[in-house]
């Protein structure tokens, strides 16, 4: 588990400097009302992100990693009823990138001799392969479906799109603790906060080794697990600002 989120994490950290050079300042005659106003935003958001029922996204991070819960520029959005979550959640958790991405992971592990209680060899690297993606599939649902549906949050990331870069990576920091209700409320992000925390109960004292089978590791777990929730939301916060960016760059080599 650890090894997952260090990488990733590293992954983060090397990228997210070029938001600096991604933002876009919004123009000065614009009202911060229009935030609330649907029309106008939704004319704004690229079209290629939009799901046709303007629930979720179609969008990838770095156009890979899926960002199907990330919303930019939208609105008011109807709620997602307990299908749409847990459909939504399940497209993410089991995109084709993952494959890869969970193979990658588990080699890093592997050549680290993370949790060398799996061992090595062949069978070593399956079991840290299916580790991994058991992991990121149970969370997802835990924190993304199962929770929100009983709780009754919302498990998308609103961007906020406006502002400098201090007040929006603040923002996005916040949503780790502060969610949606379905009914458009502020709340405790218990489906984030809990469902992580049980995610990192299932996986420690379930099908990893037994001698990391103990509350210290699970409390390690669950919060590194946090942390990397928390780098990955702030990315996703600017993640827009560099498309745009490496879109304008690639039109112009096209010139």
């Amino acid at each position: 588990m650890k090894f997952t989120r260090s990488v990733l994490c590293f992954f983060i950290a090397n990228l997210l400097p070029l938001n600096l050079a991604a933002q876009q300042t919004p123009a000065p005659d614009t009202p911060a009302s229009q935030q609330s106003q649907p029309a106008d935003k939704t004319k704004t958001q690229d079209p290629k992100t939009i799901d046709k029922n303007q629930g979720t996204s179609n969008d990838r991070l770095f156009y890979t990693l899926p960002n199907f819960l990330t919303l930019e520029n939208t609105g008011e959005v109807p709620p997602l009823t307990t299908g749409g979550k847990f459909k939504v959640v399940t497209r993410g958790s089991f995109d084709y990138i993952l494959i890869p991405w969970y193979a990658a992971l588990a080699g890093v592990s592997q050549a680290e001799n993370s949790e060398p209680g799996y061992g090595q060899g062949a069978e070593g690297y399956g079991k840290r392969f299916g580790a991994a993606f058991a992991d990121g599939t149970i969370e997802n649902y835990l924190t993304g479906a199962v929770l929100p549906s009983l709780l009754h949050q919302d498990p998308r990331f609103f961007q906020e799109s406006e502002g400098g870069f201090v007040h929006r990576t603040e923002y996005a920091v916040s949503r780790i603790f502060v969610t949606r209700t379905d009914s458009g409320h502020q709340q405790f992000n218990f489906s984030e906060v809990i469902g992580s925390a049980m995610s990192a109960a299932i996986s420690t004292y379930s099908y990893h080794p037994k001698g990391d089978r103990n509350l210290p590791n699970t409390a390690s777990v669950w919060g590194t697990q946090v942390a990397y929730d928390t780098a990955t939301i702030v990315v996703k916060e600017f993640w827009p600002d560099i498309r745009r960016k490496m879109s304008k760059k690639k039109q112009y080599a096209l010139q």
